[in-house]
């Protein structure tokens, strides 16, 4: 285990922490849960620059990383949708779910054919990020009613899922001519 790694399982560990903080019955829950969030997300940004900074890449942190991601971010919205019940939220939280699982298979699968190199992570993917990221900070930070942070969260959230369409699309584009070749035979 080194740094980068450690960060990464911390992230990991950090999930039922950042669930506990959202449900405590005080006031400044919403605080809590969104600084754990916060925090967990700044992990990932350090533990990406350590691993490529001290050259400590590892195969497990590769698998990891992106694993510890996408369940911060599910539990997050998961939490949010229950807790603000509406469309603004709602939609938004399934297109960036149900788009994580597609290009997920849609890599395991490129990987299969020796092709994970043709859908590689993208400028849009890290733009979305962003929005998604600071989107869910500000939503976690504040109770579900219509204010300016709740509204600019919501709208950087529809943002996140417009970009995190637009990069699905481009993955399906990169990846169309393997989905339309026939298999070889054994």
């Amino acid at each position: 285990m080194n740094i980068p790694n450690i960060l990464t399982v911390m992230r990991v560990a950090l999930i039922p922490v950042f669930i506990l903080m959202f449900y405590l019955p005080f006031s400044w829950s919403y605080w809590a849960a969104s600084a754990v969030f916060a925090f967990a997300s700044f992990t990932d940004w350090l533990d990406g620059y350590l691993a490529r900074r001290l050259n400590q890449s590892t195969p497990f942190g590769a698998f990891l990383d992106p694993v510890a991601d996408k369940l911060l971010v599910a539990v997050a919205l998961v939490l949010l949708v229950a807790e603000h019940a509406n469309l603004w939220l709602t939609l938004p939280a399934v297109i960036i779910i149900c788009r994580e699982i597609m290009v997920s298979a849609l890599r395991e699968w490129m990987a299969e054919l020796g092709e994970r190199a043709q859908i590689a992570v993208s400028n849009i993917g890290k733009w979305k990020t962003a929005a998604q990221m600071l989107a869910l900070i500000i939503l976690l930070a504040n109770p579900p009613a219509f204010n300016q942070w709740v509204i600019s969260g919501y709208a950087l959230l529809i943002l996140s899922a417009v970009l995190t369409l637009w990069s699905m699309v481009q993955y399906l584009l990169a990846a169309k001519p393997h989905l339309h070749t026939k298999q070889k035979e054994d």
